[in-house]
């Protein structure tokens, strides 16, 4: 077995929208317009991203850090007319490390903020990286995926 090591992250920006807690299952996040107000500290970092459309932001889910809602075993989409899966293979915020990952529409940069569409987080969460989505690199060209996963649709 690997020997567990230690990491220490740094937020280096917080989300700041109108969610202000986890929104009932079917919400649309694509509506969601979010600031991403990165620390002025790293602000240089982010020349050139804004010739990108789009970005890839990791972010924290902090409030889904309880570990006592942890399960090894998820229904996805928490759809229990789904079989369970590890939960290494669904998308449940409750797991070792609660870190979310969006592809989201770039709208804007001014100096230290980041203005970009379809974030799924709530405001005040902690963004721990952003990289540029490039066309190819960041997508498959033969990937697959059970049913559930291709999907769109929210069903209660």
């Amino acid at each position: 077995m690997a020997q567990k090591s230690t990491m220490k992250l740094k937020a280096i920006g917080t989300v700041k929208n109108r969610v202000k807690q986890k929104p009932d299952r079917g919400f649309n996040w694509h509506d969601v317009v979010s600031e991403i107000i990165i620390d002025s500290s790293l602000a240089q970092g982010l020349d050139g991203l804004d010739d990108f459309s789009h970005i890839i932001v990791i972010y924290w889910l902090h409030e889904a850090a309880d570990k006592a809602k942890m399960a090894l075993k998820v229904h996805p989409r928490g759809r229990h007319d789904l079989p369970p899966v590890g939960v290494f293979a669904s998308r449940s915020p409750y797991r070792p490390n609660p870190l979310g990952k969006a592809t989201v529409r770039l709208l804007k940069r001014r100096g230290n903020i980041l203005t970009v569409a379809g974030l799924d987080a709530i405001n005040g969460t902690p963004v721990i990286d952003i990289k540029p989505y490039i066309p190819g690199y960041d997508s498959a060209a033969e990937a697959k995926a059970p049913e559930w996963a291709r999907s769109h649709s929210v069903k209660p």
